[in-house]
Parts: C-alpha cells; structure tokens; sequence
C-alpha cells in the first residue's frame, strides 16, 4: 500500500510538471508568435517603404493618377511584362506587300519670332557687276526679295556716367557790393547707394538676373567682368542686402500691410540654409522660407516671403499679427490654434497619400479626389457665391461619402493605406472648409507654385551666408512674385524703383508708395510686360 501511495504521488508531481512545461512551452508560441506578427508586419512596412523610395528616385515625379487615362480605358497590355518583349518568330512570312503613301506636306508652324517692336536692320544683297556681258549696258533694277529673316544679339556694354554739378554766379551782381552774391549749382540725382559705383541700372541687373534667372552672384562676377565692372560677389552681396533694405523694404512693408488687411491667404514654408545663424546653431541645421500668398477675389495677387531660422508656430503668428480670417495651407502641425484664425486643409496633399497605395482602397482614394477636381473645374469661373451653392450641392456629397467610407474602412498599421487613412480622418474638417466659402481654394496650390522659385534658386546659390542676406532674398523674392502675378516686368520696375524712390521722401511722406505699388496706374504703364506675337 505504501509502494502504491508513493507512485501516485510521483505520477501526480511528473503530470504537474508536465503540464507546467506545457504552460510554459504555450506562453513562449504565443510570445514567437506575436513576435512573428510584428516582424511580419515590420517587414511590410519597410517592403513598403521601398517600394516608395525607389518609384521616387526612378518613378515618375507626376502626380496625375495612374488609375485613370484621359479616356477612361487603361492598357490591356501594362501588367504583362511578355508584351513589352520583342516578338522572336521562327519563319518569316515570304509574302512581299509594297505600296505607297502620298501624304499632305504641311507647312510647319514656327515656334520662334521677333517681337512687332524690335528695330529692324535690313542688308541689302546687290551683284557685283550690273553690266551685262553681252551689250555692255548697264542693267536695272527689276525687284527684290526677301530671303530671310534673323535674329540679330547686340552685347551689352558698360558705361562710365561721370555726374557734374555746374555753378553759375552774376558777374554784375558780384561786382556790385550793394547787392547780394548769389550762385546756383545744378544738383545731381540720389543715387540708390551712398559711395558706391553701382547705378540703378546694375542692382536692377544683379537683382533680376538672381531672382529671375536664379544666376548666382559669384557666376555673375565674370560676366559683370566681361562687360568692363571689375567687382566680386562680396561686392555683388553687399549691394543686392543695401538696395534691399533700403528701397525694396518700404514696398515690401506696405504690401505686407495691404496683406494683412485680407481675411484668406494661403501659406506654405520649404526649408533653406544659412551659414552664420545667431541661435548659435550649426550651418547645416535646416531655415526656412515662408510664403504669404493673397487670393484673386480680394484685389491684385500679393506674394511675400519670409525667412526664419525655425518653422516653430510662433514664426507664423509673428508675420500674421493683426490677421482675421481663414489660413489656406497643408498639414503641419503648425497651423493650429491661432486665435481669430481658421485653416482650411489642402486636398492635393491628401490625394498624394492616397496614390501612394498600391491597392483597390487606393484607387478608390484618389477617384473621391478627382471626383472633387472635376467638379472644381467646372466651378472656376463662377462668382464665389455660385461656386459656394455649387459645391453644397454637389461637392459636399463626395466629401461627406469620401470621410465616411475610411472612417468606416478598417484601415490599420504603419502601411501606406493606414497613413493615407489616418491623415485624412485628422484634417476632416480642414478639408470640408472649402465647402462653406465660395473663395477658398480646394487646395494649396498657389502657395506651392509661388514658393517654387525658393526652391529652384536653393539649387543654385545653395545657401546664404547671413541672415541678413537671407533676409534681402526673401524681400526680393517678394517682389520678383508679386511682379509676375500682376503682369509687371521684374526688371523695368526695379530699374523704376531704385531710380525714383531715393530721390522721394518716402519715410516723411509713406503714402508716395501707393504710385509704386506693382498694380498701380502709373506701375503698369511703365512696366508692363509687352504683349508678343
């Protein structure tokens, strides 16, 4: 009896151990398992990602949708790699079929011409000899023909303008000594920098061709040499930051004013790079530029940017101070919680998200979106408050159908579809703004393209050195974009502007700068782009 208790008690203990390893063995499968999943996952999601990196350094930079063609009919052909292989046949048919083609010759179209305004130069072409072989008479003219046409480059070239000051006296009066002496002196013209060679017509130069033509000072140096001005761009810098600050800034100021008297702008920021930062911080750490852009039913585009050394909230309520109204702009964070201001979000960002998902969800995605921009179109030319009924009829069901279908979907993780769903579910009410005022824009385009010339010229003058160069872009930026939107040729009205406001008093007299505005009578007669041919 003993021996049998003690073998029960044996078996009991080796069941309890056994179970315990089981226990044990199950917690650690659920353990491998989660693990498992979550490596699984991790896995798709850098699968992902790479598939993202690699369209964006080898794919296509356009943001038309892949899921539609403009006729609605995608290629039967696309998914199967064996069509876009050459066909290898092993007989060739010996059948011979010739025949001709007579096609139409039509004359081309030249894409190249000469403005009606530029001066006409005209060689005439005459033979050597007029008198003819046979008789020895002196032949006459029967006619002429025109047998081409060219464009013909005349360089620049430099001038020395030597400014003289003349005095005159009174000989009789200065001889008489009842009457008093008297001498006037000719006075020449304010220049636009104290002690300094530059004219107005060389900063317009410097100016234009590094904000228009995104020509870099120091490339500009041996240009400016070869004309005959021997300088440097440290020269160049110092010129273009002085002109800035102080003829440029005056417009600039009293645009901003105007700017902020409006209740819609859109705004968009894209990061820069200044060398000498007072925050102590190292030259490589990311500036940034922002852009201010005016709506064209509330009067003449207005274009500003601004450059700061942070992309912090506080830049922006800086620059907006005494600002009310609706802010048009994209995700970041920093577009929150101002007070008196409400943002409305762009729906381009949101259909970039969708059409990175490579999925049915995500063709769905971007056909709610390009439901909305056909719609848009349609609505482009209609008076605000028109577009505004338009879009509460037939807009506003897309969107709500749109909101509702991903709040509905379940979408989760760290994959694209989940990020696309994600940013759209939390700029909900940002993306329905466009519904209730016919003025805003359904995206942030116009800040976009407006902020696009920062970008081209970071490509090619890389950085600035100080914030105060920085600064001096920024301001010349601004002038240069809001020239363009107003049909104002950039260089005739910086030539304008730094010929005539130094010899203004502007700082006495402020309201002189409603003359220069770039919309302005006087401004659009005088600088207006000349239409061509």
């Amino acid at each position: 009896m003993a021996n049998a208790s003690t073998n029960e008690n044996q078996n009991e203990k080796l069941i309890r151990l056994l179970e315990e390893q089981l226990a044990h063995s199950n917690k650690q499968n659920q353990e491998l398992s989660k693990k498992l999943d979550k490596a699984l996952k991790q896995n798709e999601a850098l699968s992902e990602q790479l598939r993202q990196l690699t369209k964006l350094l080898y794919g296509s930079k356009t943001e038309k949708s892949k899921y539609n063609v403009p006729d609605g009919q995608g290629s039967l052909f696309e998914d199967d790699p064996s069509f876009n292989e050459t066909e290898h046949t092993v007989e060739q048919s010996q059948q011979i079929i010739t025949y001709t083609v007579v096609r139409k010759i039509q004359k081309k179209k030249r894409n190249d011409s000469l403005r009606d305004d530029v001066e006409v130069e005209t060689i005439h072409h005459h033979p050597d000899n007029i008198i003819y072989d046979c008789c020895q008479h002196q032949m006459i003219e029967i006619g002429g023909t025109i047998v081409r046409e060219e464009a013909k480059f005349i360089p620049a070239k430099m001038m020395k303008v030597q400014h003289i000051e003349h005095a005159y006296e009174c000989k009789i009066c200065k001889s008489n000594s009842t009457h008093p002496a008297q001498i006037k002196r000719g006075k020449a013209p304010q220049p636009a920098i104290q002690r300094s060679i530059a004219s107005p017509s060389v900063l317009a130069k410097v100016i234009y061709d590094k904000f228009s033509q995104y020509l870099p000072l120091y490339r500009q140096v041996k240009e400016w040499d070869r004309y005959g001005l021997n300088t440097n761009d440290k020269n160049l810098s110092n010129w273009v930051i002085r002109a800035s600050h102080d003829w440029l800034l005056p417009i600039y100021e009293r645009m901003k004013v105007l700017m902020m008297d409006k209740s819609l702008l859109h705004v968009d920021e894209t990061f820069g790079q200044i060398i000498n930062r007072s925050d102590g911080k190292s030259g490589q750490t990311n500036a940034y530029n922002w852009v201010f852009r005016s709506v064209p039913s509330q009067g003449p585009i207005i274009t500003l940017f601004k450059s700061s050394l942070s992309r912090a909230r506080s830049v922006l309520e800086s620059f907006i101070e005494g600002f009310s109204g609706t802010i048009i702009c994209d995700g970041y964070s920093a577009y929150d919680k101002i007070e008196g201001v409400t943002f409305a979000n762009c729906l381009a960002h949101v259909r970039r998200y969708w059409l990175k998902v490579e999925s049915k969800n995500g063709q769905i995605g971007v056909k709610y979106c390009d439901d909305l921009y056909r719609l848009e179109r349609q609505f482009k030319h209609l008076s605000p408050s028109k577009r505004r009924k338009k879009r509460q009829k037939y807009s506003k069901p897309i969107v709500e159908e749109f909101l509702d279908w991903v709040e509905k979907s379940p979408f989760y993780g760290k994959n694209a579809l989940a990020k696309a769903a994600e940013y759209t579910l939390n700029r909900a009410n940002g993306l329905k703004a466009f519904l209730m005022d016919g003025r805003i824009e359904i995206d942030n385009n116009p800040a976009e393209n407006a902020i696009r010339p920062s970008v081209v010229g970071r490509k090619n003058w890389l950085h600035s050195v100080s914030e105060a160069g920085a600064k001096a872009n920024a301001i010349c930026l601004s002038i240069a974009e809001t020239a363009k939107a107003n049909g104002i040729d950039f260089y005739q009205y910086l030539l304008k502007l730094l010929t005539d406001l130094p010899n203004l008093d502007i700082h006495r007299d402020p309201e002189i700068l409603k003359q220069y505005m770039p919309w302005s009578k006087m401004i659009q007669a005088e600088c207006g782009k000349k239409p061509y041919i």
